[in-house]
């Protein structure tokens, strides 16, 4: 079980380290002092409005809820079957244990994407993102490309094309995690 839950954690982290990466290689939020014009306010409204953010967010929380379970999955059972210190019959428990608790743990992140609130909150800070890093002309040619077929054609592609390259890079990443897991588990039990 201590060593189920430490896999849990394990793959929770590995999970969340796309957006942790992004997270620390993005640019510090720009101080509220640097508050947007009402002309870019208002034209990252209309940005906004014609991207249809809220409908791609849920549209993206929907891909990632069919998604993470098998991720989930495929990682735990990736360091459960990479653990040298287990043998068959704690292997086959454990994984067991991960049939057990995914439905569980799925149920909590689609509650929590099903949350309106979520998408409220992420508005906020979203809005002023726009109007830090284009000018009102630039916000208005987005708008303008957005409101085009091609323009409608890509937002209604970017939730699977978002959620698809996830599952790749988790496909690419997982059996080098794989490796790595093996040594540093080696590693911890030689000390």
């Amino acid at each position: 079980m201590k060593h189920f839950l430490r896999s849990l954690t394990i793959v929770t982290a590995v999970a969340a380290a796309p957006s942790f990466a992004v997270a620390q290689t993005a640019p510090a939020p720009v101080a509220a002092a640097t508050a947007a014009s009402p002309q870019a306010s208002a034209a990252v409204k209309e940005l906004l409005d014609a991207m249809d953010v809220r409908k791609m967010m849920a549209a993206s929380f929907a891909e990632m809820e069919k998604a993470l379970p098998q991720m989930m999955r495929a990682q735990l059972t990736a360091v459960i079957n990479a653990d040298p210190g287990a043998d068959a019959q704690k292997k086959k428990a454990a994984l067991a244990k991960v049939e057990q608790v995914l439905p569980v743990a799925s149920q909590a992140i689609n509650r929590m994407f099903k949350d309106p609130a979520l998408i409220d909150e992420m508005m906020v800070d979203i809005a002023p993102l726009y109007a830090n890093n284009y000018t009102v002309a630039e916000l208005k040619e987005l708008t303008a490309f957005y409101r085009t077929p091609l323009g409608r054609k890509m937002l209604a592609l970017s939730p699977r094309l978002s959620a698809e390259s996830m599952a790749i890079g988790q496909r690419i990443v997982a059996p080098r995690l794989n490796g790595l897991m093996q040594e540093v588990m080696q590693s911890a039990q030689g000390k």
